[in-house]
């Protein structure tokens, strides 16, 4: 029985993943402060879904008897804590989700630009060393995101640069097995890259294992009887990811915001997705001293297209929002070429959802329930990134 460390086990992914896990005999011990609790408030707004209190899921999470431990309110930058912690629970795996996970809010102030870049890369270079001298034989699994690659006008490899070069298969490149290059579009982005490079320096120097998934738009929110069990759902300006923040217009009724002219391309996934390939990346581990990365998303479309998506899949609820175009807050290229690779996904088990609209449609169905929970002054965009 595999035992996995979740950072960041409180959070949207992690704690369904947690509880996935749970539910399929792993065993789990989870480590989380609750800052997106308090990042969420501080900016006035709150989950959708009436989620449990730390000291509720706590009590939960224990009443499954392969759940080990969980460690409250850390400093993941504090290198001696975590050390104690790896050297306490001896994880076969360490799944890192427990960073600042937001472009917007990188780019609020100068205030939250510093901290994203603390909290994300000084806590993973602290979680680096802390593997390196108490479990070095563990499989580290960061998140990062598709974000890191931006837009660069050619196919995205995973990662790496291939052996032959893109766009030219009988060119061989002199560039092969280098890291591909970056352009991130925000200080949090910037942030996955430094996490990217720290990485696979770890990897290369120290021999440690680790699987860095470059992770496209999550959408979706797990739905249960028992509330407990529910994970939270961000809708506003800079934690609620695009379809969960058009799903919420539509069921308020208001028009769906739509920034610039809509034609810049994301790559999406389903919740159910995200775990799914954690799953696979647990189970399917790096070798020693391999830096191995994973695209993770199921399709990408303009954002045109999802809106599209959305109002088709609202309709099924009798529900016809409208749309309506802002002035980009963001600095983005308006028209791309954008065609990632995710190869190693597939290869590894991975079976993308086949009907995103079907997908967006259960999402409608989750959330209405919740509703009146909805604070709308939150959702337009306020936070100008020029």
């Amino acid at each position: 029985m595999k035992r996995v460390l979740v950072l960041g086990i409180d959070g949207y992914i992690g704690y369904t993943l947690a509880l996935h896990l749970l539910k399929n005999g792993y065993e789990v011990a989870g480590l989380d402060n609750y800052s997106r609790r308090r990042w969420v408030k501080k900016l006035g707004g709150d989950s959708l879904t009436p989620i449990a209190t730390p000291r509720a899921r706590d009590q939960y999470l224990r009443s499954f008897e392969n759940f080990i431990d969980q460690t409250s309110c850390i400093n993941l930058k504090d290198y001696f804590l975590i050390s104690r912690i790896l050297d306490s629970y001896r994880p076969d795996t360490i799944v890192h989700l427990a960073e600042q996970p937001s472009a917007p809010y990188s780019m609020l102030s100068a205030n939250a630009c510093i901290e994203t870049q603390q909290e994300n890369t000084i806590g993973t270079l602290a979680l680096l060393w802390a593997i390196r001298e108490k479990c070095p034989d563990a499989h580290l699994i960061k998140i990062g995101s598709m974000g890191e690659y931006g837009t660069p006008n050619c196919p995205i490899p995973e990662g790496i640069i291939p052996e032959k070069c893109l766009g030219t298969p009988s060119l061989s490149c002199p560039m092969s097995g280098l890291l591909f290059p970056r352009q991130p579009g925000s200080f949090y982005h910037l942030s996955k890259v430094h996490d990217t490079y720290n990485i696979d320096f770890a990897c290369r120097t120290w021999g440690i294992r680790a699987t860095d998934i470059q992770q496209g738009v999550v959408f979706g929110c797990n739905a249960s009887s028992n509330e407990t069990e529910l994970t939270r759902f961000d809708y506003d300006e800079c934690f609620g990811t695009v379809i969960n923040r058009f799903c919420v217009q539509a069921l308020i009724g208001t028009p769906l915001t739509i920034y610039g002219k809509g034609t810049h391309v994301r790559s999406i996934l389903p919740l159910k997705d995200s775990i799914q390939c954690l799953n696979l990346a647990i189970d399917y581990p790096a070798e020693p001293g391999e830096y191995r990365n994973l695209n993770q998303y199921g399709e990408y479309y303009d954002i045109n297209t999802m809106a599209t998506m959305v109002m088709d899949a609202a309709a099924n609820y009798d529900i016809e929002p409208d749309y309506q175009h802002l002035e980009s807050p963001r600095t983005e290229a308006l028209r791309h070429i954008y065609e990632p690779i995710n190869s190693n996904l597939i290869n590894l088990g991975y079976k993308p959802t086949d009907d995103m609209i079907g997908a967006i449609t259960e999402l409608i169905g989750n959330i209405r329930p919740y509703v009146t929970r909805v604070i709308p002054h939150t959702i337009a965009p306020k936070t100008q990134w020029r």
